[in-house]
């Protein structure tokens, strides 16, 4: 783990952190522990077994025991890969699709980047998963799990504390990094966009990034608003997603990391414009090759 990588443990509101990793790039995800009295509960854990084992670190001074619950908010390695470190005293729950997706893909990201000393990582399931909306009582604190809809990925679970007014949305919202709908949809994140920023939110924490408030939904609204843009001039054009991201002026969202990500948007874009439903499964390994090419190599991970 490099320096700059050092992750912070910041508290949100009282007795709720946000772990964050910086830069907030590929694979350096956020986490949240949610502590009431001899009860907590984590949100999301590690990519790799350092960075999971430094979590585990970081969270055992705050708790008087190991936390009960470990929710995991999508299937991504990076949010779920530590989660054999906590199962053996906590309950760990995820969306229903979740645990399919987790289970039918397995190790598959530690494949994407072979130089990343991913360590002693293993698949560990949730054993309990809900469809829609699930509530977990965490000593007074209430924290709402919900499924708002098909966008990060089709089984994305944001985590809303109601009376502290605190959000967790996994990589439904990204922080100074470009958003990711590969696996998802753009007009379904948009719609999910909208559902958050009516629960009123005063404390954003994403999935990658530093803690925001909801000014971290109306950048996520206006970048995929451009992608969907960039599409529909890319196909009056005549030219694929790969060279319609080569000509893009992404204007103020150029400088969000990872801009990369373009390519396997603006194939997700193309895709609903040619009536795609949400999520409908694309050529991950021919898209995230497409990108590899249109950022002139591997994209850097620093997990």
């Amino acid at each position: 783990m490099n320096t700059h990588d050092t992750p912070r443990l910041q508290e949100v509101a009282e007795n709720v952190h946000a772990y964050v990793q910086p830069d907030g790039g590929w694979c350096l995800n956020n986490a949240g522990l949610i502590v009431a009295g001899t009860r907590s509960a984590l949100i999301d854990t590690a990519a790799t077994e350092t960075r999971a084992r430094a979590l585990k670190e970081a969270v055992t001074p705050l708790t008087a025991r190991p936390p009960q619950f470990v929710v995991n908010t999508h299937s991504h390695g990076d949010h779920t890969f530590g989660n054999y470190l906590f199962a053996d005293d906590a309950v760990v729950v995820s969306h229903e699709r979740t645990r399919t997706e987790m289970a039918d893909v397995g190790l598959h990201l530690t494949g994407l980047w072979p130089e990343v000393c991913w360590g002693d990582v293993s698949v560990e399931l949730p054993t309990l998963t809900f469809r829609d909306r699930l509530t977990l009582h965490i000593g007074d604190v209430t924290a709402e799990l919900l499924h708002p809809g098909i966008a990060h990925t089709t089984n994305d679970t944001v985590v809303w504390l109601p009376e502290q007014r605190v959000l967790f949305t996994g990589d439904l919202v990204m922080s100074g990094a470009t958003p990711f709908c590969l696996m998802g949809s753009i007009s379904g994140s948009l719609a999910v966009t909208e559902q958050l920023r009516a629960l009123d939110p005063l404390t954003v924490v994403a999935g990658h990034g530093p803690v925001g408030g909801p000014e971290l939904l109306d950048t996520t609204e206006g970048y995929l608003r451009r992608v969907q843009e960039i599409a529909k001039a890319g196909l009056a054009a005549g030219i694929g997603p790969l060279e319609a991201a080569r000509e893009a002026d992404l204007g103020e969202y150029a400088e969000l990391l990872d801009s990369e990500r373009l390519v396997p948007n603006l194939h997700r874009a193309y895709a609903e414009e040619k009536g795609a439903p949400p999520g409908r499964p694309l050529d991950v390994g021919l898209l995230f090759s497409e990108m590899v090419e249109y950022h002139g190599g591997l994209p850097m991970c620093h997990a």
